[in-house]
């Protein structure tokens, strides 16, 4: 074989390498490699609905799973959770990616957690999804992201179903970025939630103190944290969101405010029983069952 022929087959096996490695990383996101098959309920549905969103200057989408014989109890109001996806994700990533509605089916069934009106926010700003960047979860040159899912949106979902409009029966949770956006925007909208949770989230900001929730938390009022109910967990392979959380738990220690902190195995990745969608999937129960126990334990 001739070198011109050796060097034209392996120019084009590197364009193809990197043909398929654009692919899997730019468009599909870096799927997990060994996800496990996504069962999804028979008996929950999940939908995508949009609104006009004066934040952000355009129409925007949510996923929405309703509860269980939702149409046939006209008079019965409901406990809401948003969920917020992290990078280069949107609104259908927990249902597509993490068999949410299984998960939930699973708690209705063992009373671990009341049916619920489930949200899952579009929460990127206005560059878009994409692996280089995570959506800003708060009010910036991107877009007003913050007022969108903690302002605007909750008043959507009061004024379309049936919603118990007490914050006590309101949690706001995520994953990765997700799980910071949760306690960065829930915190910063204390009137419409009052249980957080993250899995594998950060707690301090590139951008500073005023969208790190480990440092404004402790300007809150002593009335105000002791409201608070959070849930905490993060993967051990994933060091520096390990410590973040870690840190995040501590400050929450120190100031008295009611929280349940897991360091599980696994964390981010693409492969493993316990990485990447797998991790997620698995702690999602975990978080539920701890927002089931506030919603319980309150009057409903």
């Amino acid at each position: 074989m001739k070198v011109r022929q050796i060097l034209w087959i392996g120019s084009a096996v590197i364009s193809l390498l990197v043909t398929g490695l654009y692919w899997y990383v730019f468009v599909e996101g870096a799927p997990q490699l060994d996800a496990s098959s996504i069962v999804q309920s028979k008996d929950l549905s999940f939908k995508v609905e949009t609104f006009n969103s004066i934040a952000m200057g355009t129409s925007r989408k949510y996923g929405v799973i309703l509860p269980p014989n939702y149409e046939k109890h006209p008079q019965q109001r409901y406990p809401v959770i948003f969920l917020l996806h992290g990078g280069h994700d949107n609104e259908r990533a927990f249902y597509d990616k993490y068999g949410l509605t299984l998960i939930l089916d699973q708690l209705y069934r063992t009373g671990q957690l009341p049916p619920v009106i489930l949200i899952s926010p579009d929460g990127n700003d206005n560059r878009g999804s994409s692996p280089i960047w995570d959506s800003q979860y708060f009010d910036g040159p991107n877009g007003k992201v913050g007022t969108l899912i903690g302002s605007e949106l909750p008043q959507i979902i009061k004024s379309r179903y049936r919603t118990m409009n007490d914050p006590k029966f309101w949690a706001i949770g995520g994953v990765s970025s997700g799980g910071w956006g949760a306690y960065n925007i829930g915190l910063r909208h204390f009137n419409n939630f009052h249980t957080f949770f993250s899995h594998s989230g950060y707690f301090t900001d590139n951008s500073g103190d005023a969208n790190s929730p480990n440092h404004f938390i402790q300007q809150f009022s002593t009335a105000q944290l002791q409201i608070i109910r959070a849930y905490l967990d993060a993967g051990l392979s994933d060091t520096d969101l390990l410590a973040s959380t870690q840190q995040f738990h501590q400050t929450l220690n120190r100031l008295n405010v009611a929280n349940e902190f897991h360091a599980f195995p696994g964390g981010h990745g693409v492969t493993g029983a316990d990485f990447g969608w797998n991790y997620f999937h698995k702690h999602l129960v975990d978080s539920l069952k701890y927002v089931g126990r506030q919603f319980n334990q309150s009057d409903m």
